[in-house]
């Protein structure tokens, strides 16, 4: 079937296709199947009850825990219960229905939530009885993973939905309305919300989060993302520029294409696109997957976006190190276009060719190193972050001073450094041992961001002087005298609140706003923020025609 059938059958109210759930060949994947398995899994074919509530419309409480892919799904998860008759709410008390979407990528991260389910507990008992019983639910990851746990743990948890489950969320809440637990965490071959436009939920709106994609193929060895979000798809351009294009006319001055593994995005809705070759990989990169032909690549998508509003700025993230191509349309776009940020994420994980093959990541530490010298070769100035795990299974003392001398060598401007958290159901869960000691995970965690922010302070010092674009977030929270915004890199900026000319106009001075355009001299430079002194108002068109 075509990419629009699946789509349409999708929103048919059908249940959702398992038909070839297993993931690329290798005795260890059958354990992904587990993961899909659901209670009440296709929509009920009666009409809906109204959810009660004694002032109206039923209220909805809604936390994100995790990734920007979570607060992605939360506008996701929001824009579907707004149309369905919900109301949003800012206050936990007012809450009718509080709705955690959640992480799991690691332990601490579910630990988090266990901590505040305790909280609710009590919230919920409290609750006086002339109001309806407050009900809770647990929505992504954590949700996919721990499903039965999170069912009969206490008793507490009345729905439990997965990643691909949010347009059941109101049938299970209606479910949940009559007393009974309601769960779907039936993991889709093809859904991406294509057809919903969300709710943006971010602070001032300046900036919003744009899923492109959902799961991933990768499996590395340590990663629970393959289980938890299943299978990589992608959606149709078309939909994506329609809610860049709806975010433009609101006012959003920065998008973040979203996914876990952006630049392997693969649109296989048009027809005339499914025979298109796969492209190369990265010298010295490999992959646990054959290569995939067919469908318009993430170049072409990141070229249609940019080209919406010459005034809004372009992120994406994460990309995988090995879709980088040697041809470099990514890396060209990039340089070329004044609009698309000029900072890549670039996750290496380790330091050691020896790890990095025991995580799967398909590359050695020469053939990351050529990378970047060819990304900065390419793109002059770019700002680099990365993520990197230390005390992963068999990590010598060795192995973790060639991650410290990583960091030294690429100097990232942006880090990411987590200690390794073993998860169920992953490679290394299977097949191999978490026998580093947790002191010397945090030891080499100490030792790994205290040179992080060494080298990063160094890096940023070197803009010390420069002038530089700065997107206005709005006020510092350490001064309302001061404003804050984030640089072309993605580094923040601090800068005193005062009248400003407008270079692009010839009126009176005025205060920078939330979504201005300011540039900034550099004064001064830490590992995490800069700080500095505005020069004007002005344009992301008229900066870039100046420089």
């Amino acid at each position: 079937r075509t990419g629009a059938a699946r789509r349409a059958r999708g929103r048919s109210g059908q249940r959702p296709v398992v038909r070839g759930l297993a993931l690329p060949a290798g005795p260890d994947l059958r354990h992904f199947l587990r993961a899909a398995a659901a209670e009440h899994p296709g929509p009920s074919p009666e009409p809906l009850p109204e959810p009660s509530s004694a002032s109206g419309a039923p209220k909805v409480y809604l936390e994100t825990y995790g990734c920007q892919m979570n607060v992605s799904d939360t506008d996701i998860a929001w824009a579907i219960l707004q149309k369905n008759g919900y109301a949003r709410t800012k206050e936990l008390s007012e809450a009718d229905v509080v709705l955690l979407v959640t992480c799991s990528v690691r332990e601490k991260a579910e630990q988090a939530i266990w901590n505040r389910l305790q909280h609710l507990k009590v919230l919920k008992a409290q609750r006086p009885q002339a109001r309806a019983p407050l009900r809770i639910g647990i929505l992504g990851c954590m949700a996919e993973r721990l499903k039965e746990e999170i069912l009969h743990r206490e008793k507490l948890v009345d729905v439990v939905a997965g990643p691909d489950a949010y347009r059941d969320l109101p049938r299970l809440l209606a479910v949940a309305e009559s007393g009974q637990q309601a769960a779907n965490v039936l993991l889709s071959l093809d859904e991406t919300y294509a057809d919903i436009l969300p709710v943006q939920t971010s602070a001032g709106g300046m900036t919003a989060f744009v899923s492109i994609m959902r799961g991933c193929d990768n499996m590395c060895s340590y990663c629970i993302v393959p289980f938890t979000r299943g299978r990589e798809r992608s959606r149709p351009i078309a939909s994506i520029l329609q809610e860049v294009r709806m975010l433009s006319d609101q006012g959003v001055k920065e998008v973040t294409l979203l996914g876990q593994n952006v630049n392997s995005f693969r649109d296989l809705s048009e027809v005339q696109f499914q025979s298109v070759a796969a492209p190369g990989l990265s010298r010295g990169f490999s992959t646990v997957y054959k290569a995939k032909p067919g469908g318009l690549r993430f170049a072409h998508l990141l070229d249609q976006v940019s080209r919406i509003d010459p005034e809004m700025r372009i992120r994406f993230t994460s990309p995988h190190p090995k879709d980088f191509p040697d041809e470099a349309s990514v890396l060209q776009l990039i340089q070329e276009r004044h609009n698309i940020c000029k900072q890549l994420h670039l996750p290496a994980q380790s330091g050691s060719t020896r790890v990095l093959e025991a995580m799967r990541r398909g590359y050695t530490r020469e053939a990351y190193l050529e990378l970047v010298h060819h990304v900065r070769d390419s793109i002059p100035g770019v700002s680099l972050s990365s993520d990197f795990i230390t005390g992963f299974c068999g990590e010598t003392e060795e192995d973790h001073q060639q991650t410290v001398s990583l960091l030294q060598e690429v100097r990232y401007n942006i880090g990411f450094l987590f200690a390794y958290s073993m998860r169920q159901k992953t490679r290394a869960h299977h097949r191999l041992q978490d026998d580093v000691p947790a002191d010397v995970k945090k030891r080499r965690l100490e030792q790994l961001i205290a040179t992080f922010r060494e080298e990063a302070a160094r890096a940023n010092a070197a803009l010390v002087g420069q002038a530089q674009l700065v997107l206005v977030e709005g006020p510092s929270k350490r001064s309302a005298s001061e404003l804050c915004g984030r640089n072309d890199g993605n580094i923040k900026v601090i800068f005193p609140d005062t009248e400003l000319e407008d270079a692009a106009e010839c009126g009176a001075p005025g205060r920078a706003q939330p979504g201005d355009y300011v540039m900034v001299k550099v004064t001064s430079a830490g590992s995490q923020t800069l700080r500095g002194v505005p020069l004007c108002r002005t344009t992301l068109t008229r900066a870039a025609a100046s420089h």
